[in-house]
């Protein structure tokens, strides 16, 4: 097992620290009595609210966070092949606590960016001299006919991870031998661009372990995907005759565009109609609801200054994670943690009076595809232009190939546990994990 400090530097020391607040040469700290207020506690979220708190205690930090106990959407896939328990996923507010961060568990409802407040579901109002949104995601329900909050309880998304994780556990494991899954996967962006290849691994595993009649049927809107070379090979491999992939081609749309959760049946956008005894729907999505109603989208996405993170719609917040369009950055935990120390260094510098250094930015997703058999895609970013706009140009990427050694997947699943535990040390101030099958 690879641990934390190994793991920054096989990266080269970037993964947890490429975006410090230690940039700043020498900084005066903070001034006191400045308010930081972040809403949501994930990946993002807590690494500024642990940065900042760290660096500066006598700066105010308080996270505005619904749910009491977070449950990582990263690496929940493993759950449904085996390879990671439930409780393994969950972690606790306490580490940030103990750092002296306020931890609000209650919803925010509004942003008055004139006044710099925060209003919660239950009336209380935070002011704020810097305001950073992490809400994650929401789901654009009404994109396909027949689909709704209430029959994702019937048809189960599981892409916010907690209930919905359980729900489509439990419903594999209900479903008799030689019942059909079906996954649907929406075009791009959306959280963790991989992340629908692993679960068809993972849902896969698990059935050809416990349910080998059965087999899994994706429709999937788009015609190409992350990873996808190796992904197929992994299919073909572990999974043949499993897993059914559908692309979208130039024949057929499979976008699936109605489900009738009563019949348990989805519709594709061809006119492909099929029944499943298990219905994984996951839906187009959308910055999470508090960061639209505050100003910052522009359609379903907040657009973003690539230096800094800072919305390019309302002054004085920053938005980050997976609410934010960078399009050369996709959606992931990596990419959230990411920005956070970007905001963090930022924030500390200009409460300081300082300028803060030129960003570097950072992302790799691992993906199971089955025991000890990993693959990852990265690259590191920088500000730039491109064609008179500010972007963020990737440099040195890298993706796992077909035909890698045993020896290469070995490590690449060591480094994806390793990075798990990092970043939820790095995120929750939390050194005490479970192990993945804790």
């Amino acid at each position: 097992m690879i641990d934390r400090r190994e793991f920054g530097q096989l990266l080269g020391g970037t993964a947890l620290a490429a975006a410090s607040p230690r940039w700043i040469a020498a900084p005066a700290l903070a001034k006191g009595g400045a308010k930081v207020v972040i809403v949501g506690g994930g990946a993002g979220g807590g690494t500024v609210a642990r940065i900042i708190k760290t660096e500066a205690p006598q700066i105010d930090v308080t996270i505005v966070e619904q749910r009491p106990i977070y449950t990582s959407c990263f690496n929940s896939n493993h759950f449904f092949g085996g390879f990671r328990s439930f409780a393994s996923l969950q972690h606790s507010y306490d580490g940030l606590k103990k750092l002296g961060i306020n931890v609000v568990t209650d919803t925010a409802t509004g942003i008055d960016a004139g006044k710099k407040a925060v209003n919660t579901a239950v009336g209380t109002t935070l002011p704020y001299d810097r305001l950073v949104l992490s809400p994650g995601i929401d789901f654009k329900y009404d994109a396909i006919e027949g689909y709704s909050a209430a029959a994702s309880e019937i048809m189960p998304h599981a892409w916010k991870a907690g209930p919905q994780t359980l729900l489509l556990m439990r419903q594999l494991e209900a479903m008799e031998d030689g019942g059909v899954v079906i996954m649907t996967v929406p075009g791009n962006p959306y959280r963790c661009p991989p992340g629908p290849y692993e679960r068809a691994c993972m849902i896969a595993h698990y059935l050809k372990t416990h349910k080998p009649k059965s087999k899994l049927v994706i429709f999937d809107a788009k015609p190409t995907f992350s990873k996808q070379g190796a992904f197929e090979e992994a299919f073909e491999r572990y999974y043949a005759g499993i897993i059914d992939l559908n692309l979208t081609n130039e024949i057929d749309d499979f976008r699936v565009v109605r489900v009738d959760p009563k019949a348990m049946q989805v519709e594709t956008a061809s006119g492909t109609k099929l029944k499943g005894a298990v219905v994984n729907v996951i839906p187009p999505q959308t910055a999470g609801a508090i960061a639209i109603s505050a100003g910052c989208a522009e359609g379903a996405w907040c657009p973003i200054k690539p230096e800094n993170f800072a919305s390019a719609k309302v002054d004085g917040v920053y938005v980050i994670g997976d609410a934010a369009i960078a399009v050369e950055m996709p959606k992931s935990a990596y990419t959230a943690n990411s920005h956070g120390k970007v905001v963090a260094a930022d924030i500390l510098a200009a409460l300081a009076g300082s300028d803060p250094a030129i960003p570097r930015y950072r992302n790799t997703c691992w993906s199971l595809l089955a025991a000890e058999d990993s693959i990852k895609i990265g690259a590191d970013y920088t500000p730039g232009e491109h064609d008179g706009k500010q972007i963020l140009v990737p440099d040195h990427p890298f993706v796992s190939q077909k035909g890698e050694t045993a020896e290469v997947r070995r490590k690449n699943y060591a480094e994806g546990l390793a990075w798990y535990h990092a970043i939820i040390a790095d995120a929750f101030n939390d050194n005490t994990a479970l192990t993945h099958k804790g």
